[in-house]
């Protein structure tokens, strides 16, 4: 695998290619279930080796570009395999048992890299020398500790707390982790994984911002001999650790020549490179995409400026002086209720000057003064019950103004606030029992009244559909053998959708129905069954329907794209076929399958558009695709031309692009993995959408998307409270716009780049200050040239590796201009192009 990945990456590499660390380990990891790949290593594997007993135990990872995590859970991100330091790592398992390997290959190194990755590998053959049967566990890191600040101890803060662990049937045995404090003895047959490695070390000579700071990390699974052996088995030692095997050069002669001659050039304003003699790459696939993202960069930054002008100027236009009269509240309206009309609807009981609980008229008759007064049960807040000696207290509280929290006052509204209002009312009575099931009556007659109240806030937006025109003819478009969300009472069966004339009728065959006109269609969405089980076609209306006792204003018809999964282990056949051909029929069945699906479901949405020319099939972008939380899941949210949808999972998410106001991002800030996005609507009165915990590797994507449909969007470092700056908006809106509208929301992150920018100047070198620092820097850079040359094994070494390179680069030229085939070309040992 590993000599694989080695290909695979100096041919990125020399070609300059542009692919991502994601697919490269997706490439590694289909190796895995691929017979013609072991057949190739046949002669470099045991004649009983079985494919099938191979499994991973850690997948693939590849990391690069200054971003490393050096635990064995770590996996590679959709970044763009950078030159530079590149970490691979891997653990299979074959029959049950775990081993682990891992390399860092290093492209185009310089002198300190190489030092310190020469550090590392010494550490890594003293750890593989010293574990021998006897030996404490945290001697093995003490004995490495020594090492490094022996010969360098700057890197003893970079070094990791745990360099490796026991390995086995499991994959990490936390009793024989190696680090400092484990005082366990190695025994025979015990087996371990080695993994000594360097963390977040600054770059001296940084090529690009990518190569700032840099790890370095190796990993080894070996086992502990006993009696006189001088060190333990390496399992992994196939993948050599030298140098010379790990580290690439794909820099040409004139490419290193040229900053050594830009080097001597000064400029005469600051003393030193010129910035447009700079390289901040060598590749020159990297250089152009980073002038087009800085370039991308400052288009949208102007584009964004431009909309968020304009969105100013028609907040001021929209909303003016008349408008603020009303505040830009909708005043609530005083409710009147209403117990009896006449004196002959009183219950007869209240003749008896008792207190009456109507349940019909939703009123209590209380007796006062000698007489019976009703109070609706609107107008009561609570009852309870409570004993005081051999009496037994009723106490009734009334909703009136002034009680504390202000939503119950904007909840219920009064006629007169400054009329005099009775607060509560106090019964006394020895029958205990009595006034308890007063209470209780008044308290469930509370809740009902609340949940009445509820139901007809939440139907008022559902209209009454007009009548569906049935096409009575044969020639109908229909398809069958599809389930409906939100699914109809009762069991889950499947039915047939139909097109009428003015509008669509699902029934199933227990005679539920639903019809949804063509009238009130807002969206129509297709969604196939590409990385999703079920296939779609999505319906999101303009007005509410009921569809048994509930409100939809989402319906979907879907058939699942899979069959049932089932398990073909016992299955006789399989015991006497060893090959993958019955897989690989299968797969292609339901490639085909899908497909066919996809075009069934297409060619439906497509006769509901001819139907309807209004209701446009629309088909989200999987590739513009984010992670978020629109409700309680974590699912995926994909953008279409029109809206930003999830139709997988309900509840549903559309939201209509056109609709939207601004967009605020919120917790973007460094060292926060994920961020949340606000969605503020045009109608000012409808509370903002939330779509949370976004991963901040869609962050950039999310910005572009956004750019090119026009939205104006902010960021923040923290979260607002949307609520309050609802209302401030709807208060007044000339007001607000008058202020500054939304510029408010950049405002914050304006300043601190102010102040970012304000330090940088405070620090700014002057010119006989930096001409110093050249000096310095030269004389330290001659100093570290003298001691790495005592270091090395031998001035014969160092001549005989210049003329390996000169001889190298000079083929490298040649080839270029066509001058030697391959089999001419000078190999140095250990290199690889």
């Amino acid at each position: 695998m590993t000599e694989f990945f080695v290909e695979e990456m100096s041919a990125i590499l020399d070609e300059e290619k542009q692919v991502k660390q994601k697919d490269l380990m997706d490439k590694i990891d289909r190796k895995l279930d691929d017979p013609k790949f072991f057949k190739s290593l046949k002669t470099k594997l045991p004649g009983d080796f079985d494919s099938t007993q191979l499994d991973w135990c850690f997948g693939p990872t590849i990391q690069s570009g200054g971003q490393y995590d050096l635990k064995l859970s770590a996996t590679s991100d959709s970044n763009m395999l950078h030159p530079g330091i590149i970490i691979c790592g891997l653990g299979l398992r074959y029959k049950g048992y775990g081993s682990m390997v891992a390399r860092t290959f290093m492209v185009d190194p310089n002198s300190s890299q190489e030092q310190d990755y020469k550090l590392l590998s010494a550490i890594q053959d003293m750890l593989i020398r010293e574990a021998r049967e006897g030996v404490v566990v945290k001697d093995l890191y003490n004995k490495a500790i020594s090492m490094i600040k022996s010969k360098k101890p700057e890197l003893e803060k970079h070094f990791q707390k745990n360099i490796g662990g026991g390995i086995g049937f499991e994959t990490r045995d936390s009793t024989l982790l190696v680090n400092a404090k484990n005082t366990r003895q190695l025994k025979d047959g015990m087996t371990l994984t080695l993994a000594p490695g360097f963390t977040d070390i600054e770059n001296p000579n940084p090529q690009d911002k990518k190569s700032r700071t840099y790890s370095l990390f190796l990993c080894d699974t070996v086992r502990v001999l006993g009696g006189k052996q001088d060190e333990a088995a390496n399992f992994t030692n196939g993948a050599s650790t030298e140098i010379g095997t790990v580290s690439f050069y794909f820099k040409d002669e004139e490419e290193e020549e040229a900053p050594k001659e830009r080097s001597k050039k000064k400029d005469s304003k600051v003393g030193a490179v010129a910035s447009n003699n700079i390289v901040k790459t060598k590749l020159r696939a990297d250089r152009g995409k980073n002038q087009q993202d800085e370039g991308a960069e400052q288009r949208r930054r102007e584009h964004q400026k431009e909309l968020s002008e304009k969105k100013q100027r028609q907040g001021l236009e929209t909303y003016t002086e008349s408008t603020a009269d009303t505040n830009g509240v909708q005043q609530k309206k005083f409710k009147k209720f209403e117990s009896y009309k006449r004196d002959n609807q009183f219950p007869s009981r209240v003749a008896d000057l008792a207190i009456v609980v109507d349940v019909k008229a939703a009123t209590i008759v209380l007796p006062i003064m000698g007489r019976p007064v009703p109070f609706h049960i609107n107008t009561i807040k609570n009852a309870s019950k409570s004993d005081e000696g051999d009496f037994a207290y009723l106490r009734i509280n009334f909703l009136s103004p002034g009680q504390g929290v202000g939503r119950k006052d904007e909840r219920d509204p009064f006629e007169d606030p400054n009329a005099h209002f009775i607060r509560s009312l106090t019964f006394r009575s020895k029958d205990a029992d009595r006034m308890a099931d007063i209470a209780q009556q008044v308290t469930e007659l509370r809740k009902n009244a609340v949940r009445r109240e509820q139901e007809k806030k939440e139907l008022e937006d559902v209209v009454e559909q007009d009548n569906l025109l049935e096409d009575r003819t044969s020639k109908k478009a229909r398809l069958d053998n599809v389930f409906v969300r939100p699914g109809l009472d009762g069991k889950r069966i499947a039915g047939e959708i139909a097109i009428h004339l003015n509008g669509l009728r699902y029934n199933d065959p227990r005679g539920q129905k639903i019809d949804v006109l063509f009238s009130n269609i807002k969206h129509l969405f297709f969604q196939p069954s590409a990385h999703e089980l079920i296939v779609i076609i999505h319906i999101h209306l303009k007005d509410p329907i009921m569809i048994g006792k509930k409100k939809a204003k989402d319906v979907q018809f879907y058939r699942e794209a899979t069959d049932m999964a089932f398990d073909e282990t016992g299955n006789r056949k399989r015991k006497h076929r060893y090959g993958d051909e019955e897989e690989f029929e299968q797969e292609q069945e339901e490639r085909r399958r899908r497909a066919q699906l996809d075009k069934t479901f297409k060619n439906f949405a497509e006769r509901i558009q001819a139907a309807a020319p209004e209701a446009g099939v629309d088909i989200p972008f999987r590739e513009l695709a984010f992670n978020g939380v629109p409700n309680r899941s974590n699912v995926i949210m994909q953008p279409t031309q029109d809206c930003l949808v999830q139709l997988t999972e309900p509840p549903f998410t559309v939201i209509t692009l056109e609709e939207i106001e601004v967009v605020h991002l919120e917790r973007v800030q460094f060292g926060l993995k994920n961020f949340d996005m606000v969605f503020v609507f045009k109608e000012f009165h409808r509370p903002p959408a939330h779509i949370n915990t976004v991963p901040v590797e869609s962050l950039e994507s999310v910005k572009d998307w956004l750019d090119s449909v026009d939205l104006p969007y902010s960021e923040g470092p923290l979260n607002l409270n949307w609520s309050t700056i609802m209302k401030t908006v709807t208060a007044d809106p000339h007001q607000f716009f008058k202020d500054g509208g939304w510029s408010f929301l950049t405002m914050e992150s304006d300043d601190e780049e102010e102040e970012e920018e304000e330090e940088e100047s405070a620090f700014e070198m002057s010119e006989s200050d930096l001409a110093a620092s050249e000096e310095s820097s030269e004389d330290e850079s001659d100093f570290d040239n003298d001691a790495s040359a005592d270091e090395g094994d031998g001035s014969d070494d160092d001549e005989s590796g210049e003329d390996w390179d000169e001889l190298e680069r000079k083929a490298k030229k040649k080839d270029r201009e066509g001058g030697l085939e391959d089999e001419e070309k000078p190999k140095k040992k250990g290199n690889k192009r």
